[in-house]
């Protein structure tokens, strides 16, 4: 874990939970794509940095995840680097409290106030375009988080953040976690069309196409969709509609997890709302859903 893996000159990864892309700028100067969960994975990034001899200039946070910027408090005091963040991302990453509030929809109980979900914040400054790197393309990823963002190097890597996951984990989560699944769905068909040298998803193995795994997240993303639209063939509310995935996929039900893939599913109602599959109503002060 935290090994460099080089895939072109200038470019590669640093292997960890969520992988962290570290690009040469010049001989002696290197940036990085996300930082890692937290500040152990931050220390550990720099002593990879140290052991190479590389100043660590900035960081480009591809979205406001935890597991994507927990580390930058930590890399930001230790080297002075700057770091940028998108649109929305950019708030979050500064007020790292506004991600479990989000999740909950309130205020986040202790059980949501961990590293896991609530990272450490860092003095993060707007990413643009005339930020990045000579050569560099900003790549929108959105649906997964607000306004992810993924990056085209000079030598043709691509770095994808969150957008895909890998066969295992779909299969051992089974409903990852989405913003917007229209936009995320609008992502992955570009996805599919992407040309590159190189693709490094945060969550899956870098590979040189991606474009059957986009296909399977995409098959995923309409299992779920269905498997909602059974369960309200009746009128249920949303408590029941969780309840009966969590059943299907025998997922085990904590705070976290109700968070969680309980913002998720909201996002699954909204969307299939809006394309005219659901309806929702009030009665005996309860808002219940039913399939169109």
């Amino acid at each position: 874990m935290y090994e460099l893996i080089r895939l072109t000159d200038r470019c590669g990864y640093i292997q960890s939970p969520a992988k962290i892309g570290l690009v040469r700028l010049a001989e002696d100067r290197v940036c990085l794509i996300d930082s890692g969960n937290d500040k152990d994975a931050g220390r550990k990034v720099r002593q990879l940095l140290d052991a190479n001899g590389w100043r660590l200039d900035a960081i480009y946070d591809t979205h406001s995840h935890a597991d994507h910027i927990g580390g930058g408090q930590y890399l930001q005091k230790q080297t002075g680097c700057r770091i940028y963040a998108p649109g929305i991302e950019c708030a979050f990453t500064r007020h790292p409290v506004l991600e479990p509030s989000l999740l909950y929809g309130g205020f986040p109980g202790r059980d949501l106030r961990h590293k896991f979900l609530m990272a450490q914040p860092s003095d993060a400054l707007p990413l643009t375009e005339d930020v990045l790197p000579e050569g560099w393309q900003l790549i929108p990823l959105p649906g997964h988080s607000f306004d992810m963002v993924g990056f085209r190097t000079a030598d043709g890597v691509v770095y994808l953040a969150d957008c895909l996951s890998s066969r295992e984990t779909l299969e051992k989560y089974r409903i990852g976690f989405l913003w917007d699944v229209a936009a995320y769905l609008d992502t992955l068909e570009r996805v599919k069309t992407m040309e590159g040298t190189m693709f490094v998803p945060a969550h899956a193995p870098a590979a040189e196409s991606v474009a059957e795994l986009a296909q399977v997240n995409i098959d995923a993303v309409m299992e779920v969709a269905q498997a909602i639209l059974d369960i309200c063939r009746e009128p249920v509310c949303f408590e029941r509609v969780l309840q009966g995935l969590f059943r299907k996929y025998a997922l085990v039900m904590t705070f976290e997890q109700h968070a969680l893939v309980g913002s998720t599913v909201r996002s699954y109602l909204s969307w299939l709302r809006d394309a005219g599959r659901l309806t929702a109503r009030f009665e005996d002060d309860m808002l219940l859903w039913e399939r169109a």
